[in-house]
């Protein structure tokens, strides 16, 4: 008893000596990061083509680890009053010019302020080293989109929703758990990133011995990269394709590696991500909270879509009458990144407005 008295003793002291330095530190800031002076492409370079039913400008914001994001915003010509908004990002490898960016015009049509953001370390977002994923640091981006669109005088704050795309679904849903000012979420053609990276997919390499042979190759990669000096890349979507290439490498192929989809900053159509990227989501778990999201959900996907097993599974862990299961008849996952004759936007958009009613 004695001990534990002293060692509280001494614990007390050092945080008052502690708090007595911060306090003449002048090093000692609680103001937000200033946001970094980005390099912003100001002409229009996206897969898809300009509305003009929509105004576009490009924006920054900043996280709670100091990054500095880039987005792209779309708002309805002669918009009035406080609009409901959105924050888009995804797929995971893309970047804003791709499919997030054709979400965020196409629900800003239907009468949204939008936003498609390109995550950390990626596209003309900050952060370095460049092409690093962490599902700490992306989840947290949608809450710092939902910071940014909070504050805006065009938004209503109290109806702010996110959507996520294939990987960033799965992080979105995330985000959604965590930050209650998010009023609804829509999960599209959606991957579980740690489920993927932890077990391979549809759990092939779900074991201690598969998981322990990646954790020994990509701690050797580390060492060879550190010694180096310089970040090896996974590579992004395999091209030329092999002959026995998977259907939805095909898909993504199709996508990435073709005028339909290609984009000069995006890691899925060149050389991908660091291969040490997929470290922490190896070691992370999402939704282990899930049954304890209120707010709505919808999740979307393809029904000949391979990772529709992803948000299948995922929506049986959700509780509420506010949760959606919507799947697309006759649609690949990739159908669901850029094909409007598939993508549900009409219902999506339904579903933003009845989960964020005036």
């Amino acid at each position: 008893m004695r001990k534990l008295f002293i060692s509280a003793i001494l614990l007390t002291t050092l945080t008052l000596t502690s708090n007595s330095q911060n306090m003449n530190n002048p090093n000692t800031n609680k103001t937000l990061a200033t946001p970094e002076a980005l390099v912003l492409t100001q002409e229009w370079d996206k897969v898809f083509p300009q509305s003009d039913k929509v105004d576009h400008r490009k924006i920054t914001f900043v996280n709670r680890y100091g990054i500095t994001l880039a987005a792209d915003l779309y708002i309805p010509k002669d918009a009035t009053g406080k609009l409901p908004a959105i924050a888009i990002s995804g797929p995971f490898g893309a970047v804003k010019e791709q499919s997030s960016g054709l979400y965020a015009q196409q629900l800003a049509e239907r009468g949204f302020l939008t936003i498609a953001f390109d995550p950390s370390f990626t596209g003309e977002s900050g952060g370095m080293p460049r092409r690093v994923a962490s599902p700490d640091i992306n989840t947290e981006d949608f809450s710092a989109a939902v910071d940014f669109l909070s504050v805006q005088p065009e938004v209503d704050p109290d109806r702010i929703g996110i959507l996520g795309i294939c990987g960033w679904g799965g992080i979105a849903i995330q985000a959604a758990i965590n930050d209650p000012r998010i009023k609804a979420t829509v999960a599209s053609t959606m991957y579980d990133m740690t489920r993927v990276s932890a077990n391979g997919y549809y759990d092939a390499d779900n074991s201690k011995e598969k998981r322990n042979a990646a954790r020994a190759a990509l701690a050797a990669q580390r060492t060879k990269d550190y010694a180096a000096g310089e970040y090896s890349r996974a590579g992004g979507v395999i091209d030329p394709l092999p002959d026995d290439a998977p259907q939805f490498v095909k898909d993504y192929h199709a996508y990435y590696k073709t005028p339909r989809g290609y984009h000069p900053r995006s890691g899925n159509s060149n050389d991908g991500w660091n291969v040490t990227s997929v470290l922490p989501f190896m070691n992370f778990k999402f939704f282990e909270y899930a049954g304890e999201l209120e707010r709505a959900v919808m999740i979307v996907h393809g029904e000949n879509a391979h990772s529709r097993y992803f948000g299948e599974d995922t929506f049986k862990l959700l509780h509420g009458d506010n949760k959606e299961l919507l799947i697309v008849a006759d649609a690949t996952h990739c159908d669901l990144y850029d094909n409007l004759d598939k993508i549900p936007m009409a219902q999506i958009a339904t579903f933003f407005l009845t989960n964020m009613p005036e």
